[in-house]
C-alpha cells in the first residue's frame, strides 16, 4: 500500500490519481500508524515552509516518515514534500526541516534578468514547464530522456550540501536542484502528478521501485 500523506498542505486528489493510474494501490492518509504500516510513502505538499512542518508535527507524521525511510523503505517528497527533506529552511525566517538532506531552502531572487531580454527580469514563483538535466542514473529515471520537461511552481529551492544527493538539475535564472535522492528516498521539486507522460513515468517506477 502507498501511504499519500494528508497533513493539510498538499495537492492530494491529483497525486493519488496519478498513482493509481499507474498501478498503485494508495490510501490517502493522515493516521501515523497507516504512515507506518505502509510499503510506500509520499511526501506531497504545497504553500509556505513553516506552516507545512507545523502540521506534519501537529499531525503527529514527521516521526513514522522518518521511521519509514530509515526502515529503508521507498519514499518520495513532491515541491514542499521535498523541500522539508533540507535541514532548514529561510522563507519568512529560519525554520527547521527534517535534515534527511544536508543544506538549507532558499529564495530566488526578484532581480534575476531574463536571459531571452536582459531589461526584464524573470518571474518568481518560478511555474511552468523546464528541462531536467539527470545528474545521476537512479531507478526513478528509467524510460525518462534525460533533459525532459517536468512541471514547476515554486519560489524556493533547496540546496543540498553534498554532491552524492543531487538527483536532477534544472534552471531558472541560476542552477537549482530539481530532485534529490538518497538510499531509499527520492524527491522531486516539480509535479509529477502534473508533467504529463514523463511525471506518470516517474511514478510508475516508484511504484515498481525495489529497493
Amino acid at each position: 500500500m502507498i501511504a499519500v500523506i494528508d497533513y493539510g498542505s498538499g495537492n492530494l486528489r491529483s497525486v493519488a490519481k496519478a498513482l493509481e493510474s499507474v498501478g498503485g494501490r494508495v490510501r490517502v492518509t493522515s493516521t501515523p500508524a497507516e504512515v507506518a504500516a505502509a510499503g510506500r510513502v509520499v511526501l506531497p505538499g504545497v504553500g509556505a515552509f513553516a506552516d507545512c512542518r507545523q502540521n506534519l508535527d501537529a499531525a503527529g507524521l514527521a516521526g513514522p516518515v522518518l521511521d519509514h525511510i530509515a526502515a529503508g523503505r521507498p519514499f518520495l517528497g513532491i515541491c514542499v514534500g521535498m523541500q522539508l527533506l533540507f535541514s532548514e529552511s529561510h522563507e519568512f525566517g529560519t525554520h527547521a526541516g527534517l535534515n534527511l538532506i544536508p543544506g538549507p531552502v532558499e529564495a530566488f531572487s526578484t532581480r534575476m534578468p531574463d536571459p531571452a531580454d536582459p531589461r526584464r527580469r524573470l518571474k518568481v514563483p518560478h511555474m511552468g514547464w523546464n528541462r531536467v538535466e539527470q545528474v545521476v542514473n537512479h531507478p526513478l529515471w528509467a524510460g525518462i530522456p534525460d533533459q525532459a520537461h517536468f512541471y514547476f511552481v515554486h519560489s524556493f529551492f533547496g540546496q543540498p550540501l553534498e554532491a552524492s544527493h543531487l538527483a536532477g538539475r534544472s534552471t531558472h535564472g541560476i542552477p537549482f536542484a530539481a530532485a534529490v535522492a538518497r538510499d531509499t528516498l527520492f524527491a522531486t521539486q516539480f509535479h509529477p502528478e502534473k508533467s504529463q507522460k514523463h511525471g506518470l513515468q516517474l511514478l510508475k517506477n516508484f511504484v515498481k521501485w525495489s529497493c
